[in-house]
């Protein structure tokens, strides 16, 4: 006998929190103090050419809500050498006041929340300590 098929309501993501301008800057402040102190210098501490893709900056960037973590390469292969491309690895999304949820950018180009309602001090205490959010 064939199953009937049947609608059903699907949850919807949860929708992100408006930051006011004063939350929001202090959030980019505090993630590119992150950066500069943490990642660049675990991750980045030189620029290594190779004949490959290679990294030559992390960097961040607020939109609508979400602070995306990018490490920022460039080519060194023949037919395309010297140019450059973003590659988002992280991000945390502002979901209500100093409370954010934590993304990893997988393989196939989709994001993937590892963490929920987590202040911005433990989301970046997270960044630093969970292998799979850190820039390849």
């Amino acid at each position: 006998m064939a199953k009937r098929k049947q609608w059903v309501i699907a949850p919807r993501a949860g929708r992100l929190a408006v930051a006011d301008e004063r939350e929001k800057q202090a959030i980019v402040a505090t993630c590119e103090t992150f950066i500069r102190d943490v990642l660049k210098p675990r991750f980045l501490p030189e620029i290594r050419p190779t004949e490959w893709n290679y990294v030559i900056d992390i960097r961040g960037s607020w939109a609508a809500g979400r602070y995306r973590f990018i490490q920022r390469y460039r080519s060194g292969m023949e037919h395309n050498r010297g140019e450059e491309f973003d590659a988002a690895f992280a991000r945390i999304d502002r979901v209500g006041p100093d409370q954010f949820d934590i993304y990893w950018m997988r393989h196939t180009g989709k994001w993937w929340r590892l963490y929920a309602g987590k202040t911005l001090i433990e989301a970046l205490r997270i960044l630093e300590t969970d292998g799979i959010l850190h820039p390849v």
